[in-house]
């Protein structure tokens, strides 16, 4: 059986897509790639010191028991030369050679969307992604981010709670307690659950490596027809798939932000070279033709069940409000309020941004 192979040689990090494509070219097949002399290697276009590298490393990899691991773990596999394979990530230059997964593959996923953006999120940016997912969700964009913390782990949970389909790309191994940040688990977990798909390229026992995240970025983007950057820093993670995206041909969506916040940098340069500057998702929708086979985005009206959250949503609205404030203006109580508050959140009325914000769901 190849695919055994193919999972051996993912464990070399000598090879890569090209050199992969090498082995596929020279070779009938990967067993004999994987058996086969330094001589042979040379002669499929491999240089000699990779080839000695590949030499010594195989002895430590037992195929067999590497497949037993994905099993156990149920964690699948496809190879870039698959039908199924990802048909964008296919057209980039770099496209992984074989990919782990949890969770499956669908058609649904050639329409999709990365949202990325800074871990140091604001209530601004959870405002936006609040606003904007939902829409794009609702429009069954698929959305793909990075599982970090803030705004990559905010767009997935955003996606999950209006029933919506992620993805998450990671820079680490699959196994359960390789899945970084670690706080995140639960959050992978669920995007399996709620038939989203977890991937990486790297082997499942695969540790978090600093360098690795970058690169995957490039995975993220070449997944979607365009990147939304929401918050970035002049210096940021989230600007590397933005590259990744504009090499690749993809579109490339930022929020604008205050000029003075530091967060907003990144954004407003994006902008400034190019960069298609976003308030609503009709917005992006417009950008991928999807206004023509989706439906309309409608303002939710939300009905008061009692007086007091009557008076509370005339001053609710798109924009957060700290608790103090409704105190303020609606003369109640703030025992009243703390408690009307938290029941209009558990029937979805409003969101708590943090810091005691409110905005209209």
């Amino acid at each position: 059986m190849d695919l055994k192979y193919w999972i051996a040689f993912s464990y070399l990090p000598e090879i890569g897509s090209a050199r992969f494509r090498k082995l596929l070219n020279y070779f009938k097949n990967l067993e004999l790639a994987w058996q086969a002399n330094a001589n042979e290697l040379e002669k499929a276009g491999l240089e000699k010191n990779i080839v000695e590298k590949i030499i010594s490393k195989r002895k430590t990899i037992n195929p067999d028991e590497k497949l037993e691991i994905l099993n156990k773990e149920n964690i699948k596999t496809i190879a870039f030369n698959d039908p199924e394979y990802p048909k964008l990530l296919k057209e980039i230059d770099s496209p992984p050679a074989l990919l782990f997964y949890k969770g499956n593959f669908q058609k649904q996923d050639e329409f999709s969307l990365a949202i990325v953006g800074t871990r140091k999120i604001s209530i601004y940016g959870k405002q936006i992604i609040l606003k904007i997912v939902k829409d794009l969700v609702q429009n069954n964009l698929v959305i793909v981010s990075g599982l970090a913390k803030g705004v990559d782990s905010l767009a997935h949970q955003i996606t999950l709670e209006s029933n919506g389909r992620t993805i998450a790309v990671l820079g680490s191994g699959l196994n359960k307690k390789n899945i970084y940040p670690a706080e995140n688990q639960i959050l992978a977990q669920k995007i399996v659950e709620q038939n989203g798909l977890l991937i990486s390229e790297y082997p499942p026992e695969t540790l978090p490596q600093r360098y690795f995240f970058p690169y995957r970025n490039r995975i993220i983007s070449g997944l979607t027809l365009g990147t939304l950057i929401i918050e970035a820093p002049e210096k940021s993670g989230a600007l590397i798939t933005a590259r990744y995206a504009l090499e690749q041909g993809r579109e490339i969506f930022a929020i604008p932000g205050n000029i003075h916040n530091v967060n907003s940098v990144g954004c407003n340069n994006l902008i400034k070279m190019g960069g298609k500057l976003v308030d609503n998702a009709n917005d992006i929708l417009d950008a991928l033709n999807f206004v023509r086979t989706v439906k309309p985005i409608v303002k939710k009206i939300i009905k008061p069940s009692n007086k007091e959250e009557a008076e509370l949503l005339k001053y609710l609205s798109e924009e957060p409000i700290h608790i103090d404030k409704l105190i303020e203006l609606s003369k109640l109580s703030s025992t009243i309020i703390n408690s009307v508050l938290t029941m209009m959140e558990i029937n979805g009325k409003i969101k708590h941004l943090g810091g005691m914000y409110y905005i209209l769901n």
